[in-house]
C-alpha cells in the first residue's frame, strides 16, 4: 500500500502540472468512440471474419489509425485530450488495460488525459473474444472498477466525486474546471447494453452546486459527457432518442443558465456541433465527435481562451499500406448503414412497395454519409435521391426545405465564450 501511495504521489507531481502553464489558453485535443478490442481477444477466425462483416469495422485499420492519431498528439502535446467514452469495443476487460497503455506514452509526454465511459464500457453482460473456437464471452469491469483502472485519467485527482455515478470535476488549471457526466445505464444492464442514457436527478444537482461554485470563484468550466445534450438533427429525439440524453431540452436549458458554455460529446458517430439557447437566452455548444473506429475517423484539436474556442477537426484519410483506405472505409459504414435502414423501415411494419423502399433507404444512407462528416450540403446525388423519393410518393421536392445541418459549422470554426469576470 505505501508503494501505491509513493508511486501516485509521484505521478500526480509529475503530470499535473505539466500542461503549459498558461492558464489564459489551452490547446485541448477530443477523441471519441475508440470501440478498442484487444489483440488478445481477437485472433483471425471466422467469427472475427464475421464481426467486422456485420459492424463495417477492421480491426488491423483500427488499430493503425489509433496509433496514427496518438502519433500526432504526441507531437502536438495538447495540455489536455479528453476521451469522451465507448473506449472498449464491448466493456472487455483486458481491452480497457490495453488501451490504457496505447495512451502511456502521451501522457508521459506531458499531455493530462480524462475519460468519462460510454455505454459500451461498464458492466457489459455480454462482453465477447472472438477465437478460432468461435465467439467466446470476456471478463468486463465494474463501475468501482473503471474508476480504479483510470486513477491516473481523471478519477484520482478530482476535485469531487459523484456519489450517484462516476461523474466527477478535475481542475484542469486555476482558472478552468472540467465538468465529466456519467449519462450511461450500466446499473440496468442484464443481457447487454443499454444504448440510451440521462443524467440522474441527484447528478444534476450536484453539477449544478459545482457550477455555482465556479461562477463565484471566477472558473471557467467546460464539460464532457458521452451521449448527446443538444439535438443534432432534425427529430433527432424522436428517431435516436438512445443518442440524446433524457429530456435533453430540459436538461440542456438547466446546464445553459447555469453557466455551461460548452460540452463535448460523442456516442452517434458523427463530426457534427450544434447549439441550444434557453429560455432564458443563454446558450450551450455540444461539440460531437465522430468515431474512430471507422469512416470518417475523425478528432479534433483546439484552442481556447477567455473569448472564444477554436475548433479545427482532423480525419484520417489514409494509412500505411492501404492506399483505398478511404473509400474502402466510406463504403462498409455505407453498406451497413444501408442494411440498418431498410430492417428498421422493414419494421415499422408499413406496406411499401421495393421502388419507394429502395428510394427511401438511399436518401437516409446518403444523409448519414454526409452527417457523419459534417457540414453536410446536399450535393447532386443527395438531391437526386430527395427528388426520386418524392416523386414516388407524388409530391415535388424542394430543395431548400430540407434542414441539412444546424448551426454552427461542424469541423473548423471559432465558438464565441464570454469573458469570465
Amino acid at each position: 500500500m505505501r508503494f501505491l501511495l509513493l508511486t501516485y504521489f509521484l505521478f500526480v507531481l509529475n503530470f499535473t502540472g505539466c500542461a503549459s502553464g498558461d492558464a489564459d489558453t489551452l490547446k485541448i485535443a477530443v477523441v471519441s468512440d475508440i470501440h478498442f478490442l484487444s489483440p488478445r481477444l481477437a485472433v483471425e477466425s471466422e467469427a472475427l471474419t464475421a464481426f467486422e462483416k456485420a459492424t463495417g469495422r477492421n480491426l488491423a485499420n483500427q488499430q493503425k489509425v489509433l496509433d496514427q492519431v496518438l502519433g500526432v498528439l504526441e507531437k502536438e502535446i495538447p495540455d489536455i485530450l479528453l476521451i469522451a467514452g465507448d473506449i472498449t469495443n464491448h466493456g472487455e476487460k483486458y481491452s480497457h488495460l490495453g488501451f490504457i497503455e496505447k495512451l502511456r506514452p502521451l501522457q508521459q509526454r506531458g499531455t493530462r488525459i480524462f475519460v468519462i465511459p460510454g455505454n459500451h464500457d461498464v458492466n457489459i453482460p455480454d462482453a465477447k473474444a472472438y477465437t478460432v473456437n468461435g465467439i467466446t464471452s470476456a471478463e468486463s469491469i465494474s463501475r468501482e472498477e473503471f474508476s480504479e483502472l483510470y486513477s491516473f485519467f481523471g478519477y484520482g485527482d478530482a476535485l469531487k466525486r459523484d456519489s450517484a455515478s462516476l461523474s466527477y470535476l478535475a481542475e484542469v488549471n486555476e482558472k478552468t474546471w472540467l465538468l465529466c457526466f456519467d449519462s450511461n445505464r450500466y446499473d440496468e444492464h442484464t443481457t447487454s447494453s443499454i444504448t440510451a442514457g440521462r443524467i440522474r436527478p441527484q447528478t444534476m444537482e450536484w453539477a449544478l452546486s459545482l457550477l455555482q461554485e465556479a461562477e463565484e470563484k471566477g472558473v471557467r468550466v467546460i464539460g464532457m459527457m458521452h451521449h448527446g445534450l443538444v439535438e443534432h438533427l432534425s427529430y433527432q429525439s424522436a428517431f435516436f432518442p438512445g443518442y440524446l440524453v433524457e429530456e435533453w431540452e430540459k436538461n440542456a436549458g438547466i446546464l445553459a443558465d447555469a453557466g455551461l458554455k460548452v460540452i463535448f460529446t460523442g456516442h452517434f458517430h458523427a463530426s457534427d456541433i450544434s447549439q441550444h439557447t434557453s429560455p432564458a437566452g443563454n446558450t450551450i455548444y455540444d461539440v460531437e465527435t465522430a468515431s474512430l473506429a471507422h469512416y470518417p475517423f475523425a478528432w479534433r484539436i483546439m484552442t481556447m481562451n477567455d473569448t472564444n474556442l477554436s475548433i479545427d477537426t482532423r480525419f484520417v484519410n489514409d494509412i500505411p499500406g492501404n492506399a483505398s483506405f478511404e473509400e474502402e472505409s466510406r463504403q462498409q459504414l455505407e453498406t451497413v448503414t444501408r442494411r440498418v435502414a431498410r430492417n428498421k423501415l422493414n419494421a415499422l411494419g408499413i406496406p411499401i412497395s421495393e421502388s419507394v423502399m429502395k428510394a427511401l433507404a438511399d436518401v437516409i444512407v446518403k444523409l448519414h454519409m454526409l452527417h457523419v462528416r459534417g457540414d453536410e450540403k446536399p450535393d447532386p446525388e443527395m438531391e437526386l435521391a430527395i427528388r426520386m423519393f418524392s416523386s414516388l410518393m407524388g409530391d415535388e421536392a424542394e430543395i431548400e426545405e430540407f434542414t441539412f445541418d444546424f448551426p454552427p459549422e461542424d469541423n473548423n470554426v471559432v465558438i464565441p465564450l464570454e469573458v469570465t469576470e
